[in-house]
């Protein structure tokens, strides 16, 4: 990455040139960097990234002030503001299958909501998904998990979706577009505290 005054003969150029470079501005600096295109943005992995940061771009607005006032702490010495801490520490925490967390730093005590038993209704390219909730207690939301293979362990690469809980309302995913075939999937809670719950169980589909 190159670092710019006056990229492209001007003071704040941005976008892409020719599908090679980009010119941009980060933290009030103007620089060029080269065009990344990821080899397979539909990898498990790049799923799960994605899954993870839909989640907690949503969520922001709905934590409390408290809360969101505790992640100035790591934001004032990186010089970013409370959201970007939130989301880049919640995401480094993912990295290594650790839930994410409203407040920093992370307490992890305890997971107080509870999931009834979890139903997979399979359709035309697509899957509806439902996991009731019995208790909400601090639960935050719901993580869904997917395979093509029976009796899978949930990972950090087979997240597909993140499902918030409100109540005892049903946390429902409807997962598309699907190929047809037999789809597997399982599930965890998370609470507001970062703390990852045990496999909900297994359940079955078939798309057609």
């Amino acid at each position: 990455m190159a670092r710019t005054i006056g990229p492209a003969m001007s003071f704040d150029a941005s976008g892409s040139l020719g599908g090679a470079i980009v010119f941009s501005k980060w933290k009030g600096r103007n620089y060029i960097r080269s065009l990344v295109i990821p080899a397979n943005p539909k990898s498990n992995k790049q799923v799960s990234v994605r899954s993870m940061m839909t989640w907690l771009t949503q969520q922001w607005a709905n934590i409390p002030s408290a809360n969101k006032n505790t992640w100035k702490d790591l934001a004032d010495p990186q010089s970013i503001s409370p959201f970007n801490a939130y989301v880049q520490h919640n995401q480094g925490r993912w990295s290594n299958f650790r839930a994410p967390t409203q407040a920093y730093p992370a307490a992890e005590s305890t997971l107080t909501a509870t999931a009834g038993t979890p139903t997979a209704q399979g359709g035309t390219r697509m899957a509806t998904v439902t996991v009731p909730i019995t208790s909400a207690g601090n639960g935050w939301g719901v993580m869904f998990y997917r395979s093509g293979q029976r009796g899978f362990s949930t990972a950090y690469d087979n997240l597909k979706h993140i499902g918030r809980i409100s109540g005892t309302s049903n946390v429902v995913f409807v997962d598309s577009p699907l190929e047809p075939g037999t789809y597997y999937y399982n599930f965890r809670l998370i609470s507001v505290d970062g703390t990852l719950g045990n496999e909900v169980g297994e359940v079955s589909c078939t798309v057609s």
